[in-house]
């Protein structure tokens, strides 16, 4: 897990606009794994344009930079990648 760390002295507004931000990002994630929970077959491409749809469906969505979208997209795809390598590691930990 990649963290970052920083010291803000902003105003309120900003930290406010920081929590939102990481909220949406949160939204993206979320909203694209449960996509590939729900559809068979679904691909990274197929998360991709996910992303750009959710992008035309949610205004708070479209205000967040698009890297940003394209990164929780990223991201999203790894974890599932992750989970697939993880099950065929820990299946001989079974037998």
């Amino acid at each position: 897990m990649f963290v970052l760390e920083y010291k803000l002295k902003g105003k309120p507004s900003q930290y406010q606009a920081i929590d939102e931000a990481i909220q949406t990002v949160q939204f993206v994630r979320n909203k694209c794994l449960r996509y590939w929970e729900d559809n068979k077959g679904v691909g990274q491409k197929d998360i991709y344009k996910y992303v750009t749809q959710l992008r035309s469906e949610y205004p708070f969505v479209q205000d967040l930079n698009s890297t940003a979208c394209q990164q929780a997209c990223e991201r999203t795809w790894t974890a599932i990648l992750r989970f697939y390598n993880n099950g065929k590691g820990a299946s001989h930990l079974c037998k």
